[in-house]
Order: C-alpha cells, then structure tokens, then sequence
C-alpha cells in the first residue's frame, strides 16, 4: 500500500494558489481593505496588560478583529470558529497564521467579543469602515432605502406567568433563586408573528395570508439606493415596531433626499421627521380601511417596491450564505452580533463593487 508522503511548504504555497485560482473572496478582503486602520480602536476598546508580569502574550489585536468577521461572515459560533481556522487553509491565509502558529480558543474569541460589547465598540468601527469607503469613492448617493428584518435567537420556553413578567420589565418569580438559570434566559429578546401574504389561486380565488411565528431581534438597516451599502444601523428585539426606529438608521449625508420603506413606516410622525429635514418620502401608502386602494396609489406603490426591493438583497445575503442567527444572549451582545454582520456585509459588498470597476 503506497504511503501518502507528508506535505512540505512548497505543497501547502500550491494548494493555496489554487485556492486564488477558484476565487478566494477572503483573499480579495484581505488585498482591498487595510485593517490596520482598525488597530487604535481595538486597542482602545481591548486594553492589554503590558507584558512585564510574564505570562502567554496575547494575540494581536486586529487578528482577533479578521476571526470576529470570519465569525459574521460565516455564522460561526466560537467553537467552530476555532475549529475552522485550524483546518481551512482560506481561514488562516486571511488571518496571516501559518500552520505552526497558535491559534485562539473559543474562550478568546468570547472573551475580545464582550471587551468590544462593553465598549461599545462596534458602532465606532462601523462608522470608521463606512468613512473609508466614502473617501474611495463609494459616496452615499441616490436616496436610500430603510427597513428591518427579524433575525432568529434561540427560542425560550417560558409559562405564560413568566413572559409577562418578562414583558413588564421583571424577573420571573424563582429566578433569581436559580442564577444559572437566570444566565441561561434571554430576558431581552421577543416573539412576534411574521405576515406573509397569500398569492392568489389561478382561477383567481384569495387564500389565507401566512402567519409564522418568531423569536429574536430585528437588524434595521437603511442603504443607499447607488452602492447598496449599510449606511446606518440599528438592533431591537423581534416585537420592536420598524417604523420608530426610522430616525435612529436614516443617513444625513446621502447626496439624494429621497427614502423608500414599506407601510409600517408610514405615520404623521415620519412624514413629520422626513418634512422638517427636508427629506422625501417615498414610504409606501396604506389601504385605506374597508375601501379598495385607489389604482393611482397602486402604481405609486408598485413604482416603490421596484426600488425597494433591493433592500432585501442585504437581507437574503445576510440570512443565506452569512448563515446569521443570535447564539448569545442579551439585547447587548446581539447588537455585537448584528453590527458585526453588517460590517462583514459591507466588506464584501465592497469587494463585489470594486470588482465591476475593474472590469468596466
């Protein structure tokens, strides 16, 4: 039986050039973003002992930023994550670790997430990716295009006496006598009931409307109608209504005034909001009550969802190929999660914009 012979350098340099020959996105990352722009605010945000007490050293601070976005880009939870890193050739070239190097265990990876939780780091690191891509040329233009989406967390089984209590704001009776149960429950996250409307049958008879049922929190992005990039962001639990997180995500500096969203964003406080900003509505408009929707707003409506819909493109992406759930628990450490996956959503939009540059 022939013996496969052990793998040198030169081996593993050639398995990785047919990895950039395939179509590396992590490498193009890598190429096209300068993650040293990152470091000051890590460091800021993850303080480090100094050294002189001896000890492990640890691990760099922008390394453990890329294993974060390794994470968003691929719905990893820490353990896997290690594990990943360890085995693909992809993951490691993208970190700069050879095979030979340490790599950081699950209770790492954990650890620099909450250091970045309790900083509130990752709305400033977003900012600052956003900054850069407005200064190479990717400027906010055209109007942008708000709206949320629910992302799913693991489900919590609770008596009815418990979710009220959860929802009045208290601790359910006997949890605080059982702290690891209490460490367990996710107080902050909701259920809430997802709409799906029926096609109609094609001898033209209506069919009941889907209704499913979900738990989690909610990403509510706005992204400009010219690049399609996350422009601002915010996170909420599952129940949260859309339409009043509209001020926290819409972006001052788009160059075009115009912002499209469905009918749940539609109020008089809105219009007021948008009005007194000197921004344009294109909120889609409600069926008036009891009456049939006027075949002028109808067209308007249909006009709007044309431009509308490619929001959900930053949704599909998100939910496919990202893969993103919430595996923590706690409105704070989701907002980690989600603003993570944003910002991993923008790099390799990035990456897909400044290919069709290159080849125009």
């Amino acid at each position: 039986m022939a013996m496969v012979g052990q793998r040198g350098f030169f081996d593993v340099e050639e398995r990785l050039r047919e990895l950039s020959a395939k179509g590396d996105d992590l490498e193009r990352i890598a190429a096209l973003v300068d993650f040293s722009m990152f470091r000051a605010e890590l460091e800021q945000a993850v303080p480090r002992a100094d050294g002189t007490k001896g000890g492990r050293p640890a691990f760099d601070h922008v390394l453990m930023f890329k294993i974060l976005l390794l994470q968003a880009m691929h719905g990893l939870s820490d353990e896997r994550c290690e594990y990943l890193i360890k085995d693909r050739l992809s993951f490691m070239r993208f970190l700069g670790l050879g095979l030979a190097d340490p790599v950081p265990d699950a209770n790492t990876i954990w650890a620099f997430r909450e250091a970045l939780k309790r900083a509130g780091a990752v709305e400033r690191l977003f900012a600052q990716f956003d900054a850069t891509l407005r200064a190479a040329g990717y400027l906010a233009m055209g109007g942008q295009i708000v709206d949320a989406t629910i992302v799913a967390a693991p489900k919590q089984r609770n008596t009815e006496a418990e979710r009220a209590a959860i929802k009045a704001g208290r601790v359910p009776e006997g949890w605080a006598e059982k702290p690891a149960k209490l460490r367990q429950k996710d107080r902050d996250a909701r259920w809430t009931v997802k709409f799906s409307k029926a096609k109609p049958r094609e001898d033209g008879a209506p069919q009941v409307d889907l209704a499913v049922p979900a738990f989690g929190y909610k990403n509510h992005v706005a992204i400009d109608r010219r690049h399609g990039l996350i422009r601002g962001w915010t996170a909420s639990h599952a129940a949260a209504h859309d339409g009043a997180r509209l001020a926290e995500v819409v972006d001052a500096h788009n160059t075009a005034g115009d912002v499209w969203a469905d009918t749940a964003y539609r109020s008089a406080k809105n219009e007021a909001w948008l009005a007194g900003r000197g921004l344009v509505s294109r909120i889609h408009r409600k069926k008036p009550p009891g009456r049939p929707m006027a075949a002028r707003t109808r067209r308007a409506n249909a006009r709007k969802s044309a431009v509308r819909s490619a929001v959900e493109h930053v949704f599909a992406r998100q939910k496919g190929p990202m893969a993103l759930v919430v595996r923590t628990i706690g409105i704070a450490r989701a907002r980690v999660t989600i603003g993570l996956a944003n910002l991993a959503y923008n790099m390799t939009r990035f990456v897909w914009l400044s290919s069709k540059v290159a080849t125009a």
